[in-house]
């Protein structure tokens, strides 16, 4: 598979890690948790095999082309419509929890529109790239954060302060029953991969993709999921990780460079998964301002030779975030961002019907084709 297919998925793991995900996870580590992160890995893996085996077989070809070669508009633009609210949904939630970070622990004089409207900024215009453009962006970030990310893992892996003890306390309980909402959080973390149905169009020649390049997937999958899980436990105790509400960030100050220029690696930790956030945004609005363009032909909108109809979606993901990043506490994001994830768990798993109908019906056609 190409680089930039690892891209998407590894982004989305990775972004996620200081996000909800974890305080969901953690919040329910004596009802199911463990044997949820299994559970959840395993669905994980599923959806990503299945939605890269339909993709790679129409390569070059996003959703909507291929809806509208195989369903009725009366189908096709209220699904696509629903996905596109979805994924502005996803990158807004993120948005938010890094606002709500900036606010706690770096900024806290600047007034939180101020922050929220920065951040915006300095998102919502890449936004509108082309898809090609956006994966070079994404390759040239990543690749120079990565790094720092492996070190900062190593780091907690291998620090005296982890305690094994905690986490194998936490183990025990994997013989309880699964936690729907742990679950469906590990289930949001495989989810890179719906980006295709956008960024299917970059990959125009059918990619290689057998059990070599699933053991990959399911093993990063399981790495992360286990980290984002057992870290903070091993660092803070079975029982008090519970009053933290950014785990992560806790985690990351309870490790110390003492020879490096910044002690304190949480500063470290905040600045690049800031840098982490701004990408795994920059995807989910990438995919939701395209499938909006294809909804409403904004191409189309024109005043004097100016596109407003692109002016519109900028005033509407600027005003709805700076809305609820004004109107959100941390404990609400948290309440919605569980119904959030069960929400995307249900639908992307019931979009299987929907993947299965379009591939026979392509199938179909191109059989008509080779008989004529």
């Amino acid at each position: 598979m190409s680089r930039y297919y690892y891209y998407l998925i590894l982004i989305n793991m990775i972004a996620n890690i200081i996000s909800a995900v974890p305080t969901i996870l953690l919040h329910y580590r004596q009802e199911g948790a463990v044997s949820a992160l299994l559970v959840g890995m395993v669905l994980g893996t599923i959806i990503v095999f299945v939605y890269t085996k339909f993709f790679n077989a129409f390569p070059g070809m996003t959703l909507p082309e291929l809806l509208v070669k195989t369903t009725s508009k009366w189908f096709y633009y209220p699904m696509l419509f629903f996905m596109a609210i979805m994924w502005y949904i996803a990158g807004v939630s993120t948005l938010i929890t890094y606002t709500f970070l900036l606010i706690r622990y770096l900024t806290p004089d600047i007034p939180i529109m101020l922050v929220g409207l920065t951040l915006i900024i300095s998102i919502i215009f890449g936004c509108f790239m082309k898809t090609d453009r956006v994966l070079y962006t994404i390759e040239i970030i990543f690749l120079i954060n990565f790094p720092i990310i492996v070190f900062i893992i190593i780091k907690a892996y291998t620090n005296e302060s982890l305690n094994w003890d905690f986490i194998m306390e936490a183990m025990l309980h994997v013989v309880e029953m699964p936690n729907l909402n742990v679950i469906a959080a590990c289930i949001f973390l495989s989810l890179g991969v719906v980006n295709l149905v956008i960024f299917n169009r970059f990959f125009t020649n059918k990619q290689n993709f057998g059990l070599k390049q699933i053991i990959v997937i399911a093993f990063i999958a399981g790495a992360t999921i286990f980290t984002t899980y057992f870290i903070p436990i091993g660092f803070h105790g079975y029982t008090a990780i519970e009053e933290l509400v950014y785990p992560w960030v806790a985690t990351s100050d309870s490790m110390r460079m003492r020879y490096f220029l910044i002690e304190r690696l949480v500063y470290v930790f905040l600045l690049l998964y800031l840098v982490m956030a701004f990408l795994s945004i920059l995807i989910h609005w990438h995919v939701a301002v395209e499938l909006f363009k294809f909804i409403f032909k904004f191409e189309r909108m024109k005043y004097k030779g100016i596109h407003y109809g692109y002016l519109i979606i900028v005033l509407f993901f600027t005003v709805a975030s700076l809305f609820l990043i004004v109107t959100l506490t941390e404990y609400q994001l948290f309440q919605y961002s569980k119904i959030f994830f069960n929400l995307t768990a249900v639908i992307f798993f019931a979009m299987f019907f929907v993947l299965f109908y379009v591939s026979r019906r392509m199938k179909g056609a191109d059989n008509k084709d080779s008989e004529n």
